[in-house]
């Protein structure tokens, strides 16, 4: 049995391998959740260019993020090339009224590795060095009709001349509670190149609904240490290698007067605060360097066809030494999910099969997602603010008001389709079953629960309408789990 196999064994015995993992989602904004215009237009309701300044109301969205299994504590990676307008925090793409095909994701990126349990996590951004083209592909795709090809970011020419960074951010589990975090810079191009990297913490916002009052704190302890405070996941510990040239503090708070023109009630530091610090050298963040956000700066030069690496470790327990045996564990991580690759790959022969077929389990890891969507409160409003249009009584998913999704779910995608989709989750389960048994079953048995099952047996089909019909796919998707479960483990479970 590999390591890997024992953690999967130990998470049946209540040790919880799984709590943390890439739980965010990388669209958070445009969705249906956040929803909360008159005509119901959620495209339209939070657009990218208002996602840095808007605190969401359901969930969370980063570059590579990694939280626990209900987005209370959240981490993602954020860059900056010099050149951009905006700090590049979450992922851009097209709206689907934007895309001459839809909604589509205008960046490059690669989900590289991951075991079931998360202990080993690899993925690859690529950045450009040069100015990010929103604006470009915005007005090109336009243009452009459904029976023309799409407008793509190698098609603006920014990647031309190999002047952009390959980032692999790479995630190791010391212990459950224990996380290794790191970047890995490459300057692809012929000369040196600046970057600024911003590890960024923060809370999902819990407290401005008006239902629950408790609000958890960030705070620097020195130059290099800063300290997240949880009332319900206790204190973590976060170490930062390397020269950080500061922590910068700010809250997880709509901008009101920037995107309304009103003051701001929750704080003066609100949630793009790091952002026009950086970009626009506004005094913006919080100077008693404490909040519900936070970011370590690093500013590196990457020489020409070379590297640079920051580190980060984050633990329940307070480490005298936190880079001492960084280098080793993550070299043991990753030999432990090689083995455990191999286990499962034992009959396939070709080397480029094995690969492909690692990074498609890998996609179906990171795929996972923190999914939260109450329906009676999302129709009907919380006391802590602005109250839906009356008409949601009788519109989206007014039929399903016993839905309360507070779940890890795998997505369809985490950009283009970040919300539940039963007829993919039923597909996904077949491919996961191969790897991780027990998450399959769980999310195939999930959706029969009372928490999703509408009252006349219907499976909710997906978020923009849960009354929709899909074939039967969940319940072959529940035979085909039954079959292969029992191919590999030789004891049927029914």
């Amino acid at each position: 049995m590999t390591q890997e196999e024992k953690r999967l064994e130990e998470c049946r015995k209540g040790i919880s391998w799984k709590e943390w993992g890439p739980y965010l989602s990388e669209r958070q904004w445009a969705t249906v959740r956040e929803d909360y215009t008159e005509s119901g237009n959620a495209w339209e309701s939070i657009v990218h260019d208002q996602a840095r300044s808007k605190s969401y109301r359901w969930g969370e969205d980063g570059i590579g993020g990694f939280s626990n299994s209900d987005q209370r504590i959240c981490f993602a990676w954020a860059f900056w090339n010099g050149k951009d307008q905006i700090l590049k925090e979450r992922l851009f793409g097209l709206t689907g009224h934007e895309g001459n095909h839809g909604e589509d994701v205008k960046e490059l990126y690669f989900y590289l590795d991951s075991t079931p349990t998360h202990s080993y996590m690899k993925m690859l951004y690529k950045y450009p060095i040069n100015e990010f083209p929103y604006s470009d592909m915005v007005v090109e795709n336009l243009k452009r009709t459904k029976k023309q090809r799409e407008y793509e970011i190698l098609d603006t020419g920014v990647f031309d001349k190999d002047e952009y960074f390959d980032i692999f951010l790479e995630y190791a589990k010391g212990a459950p509670d224990d996380f290794l975090l790191r970047a890995e810079v490459h300057n692809r191009s012929d000369k040196e190149a600046e970057l600024t990297l911003l590890p960024t913490f923060w809370f999902r916002n819990t407290w401005s609904s008006g239902r629950d009052s408790h609000i958890p704190e960030i705070l620097q302890v020195s130059a290099t240490e800063m300290l997240i405070k949880h009332h319900l996941l206790g204190d973590y510990h976060v170490y930062f290698g390397g020269e950080v040239k500061e922590q910068m503090y700010c809250d997880n708070a709509t901008n009101r007067v920037r995107l309304y023109g009103v003051p701001n009630k929750q704080s003066n530091y609100p949630k793009d605060a790091i952002n026009d610090y950086i970009v626009n050298g506004k005094k913006t963040i919080n100077p008693q360097k404490k909040g519900t956000k936070a970011a370590a700066h690093f500013k590196v030069t990457v020489p020409a066809k070379g590297s640079k690496t920051v580190e980060i470790r984050m633990s329940a327990k307070a480490l005298d030494q936190p880079f001492s045996d960084y280098q080793e564990l993550l070299e043991k991580r990753i030999a432990e999910a090689d083995s455990f690759y191999r286990s499962i790959q034992a009959r396939v022969i070709d080397k480029d099969l094995k690969n492909i077929q690692r990074q498609a389990f890998a996609g179906m890891m990171w795929s996972k997602q923190f999914y939260y969507y109450n329906i009676k409160n999302w129709i009907h409003g919380d006391p802590g603010r602005m109250k839906p249009s009356a008409s949601r009584k009788k519109g989206r998913n007014s039929d399903w008001q016993h839905v309360y999704n507070y779940d890890i779910l795998s997505m369809p995608d985490k950009w283009e389709y970040p919300w539940f989709a039963a007829w993919d989750l039923a597909f996904h389960c077949i491919p996961i079953t191969r790897i991780d048994p027990d998450f399959a079953k769980d999310q195939l048995l999930l959706l029969l629960k009372d928490r999703y099952l509408h009252p006349n047996g219907q499976i909710p089909a997906y978020e923009w309408n849960f009354s929709d019909v899909n074939p039967p796919v969940h319940a072959w998707a529940v035979l085909r789990v039954f079959q292969i479960d029992r191919e590999t483990t030789g004891k049927p479970d029914f």
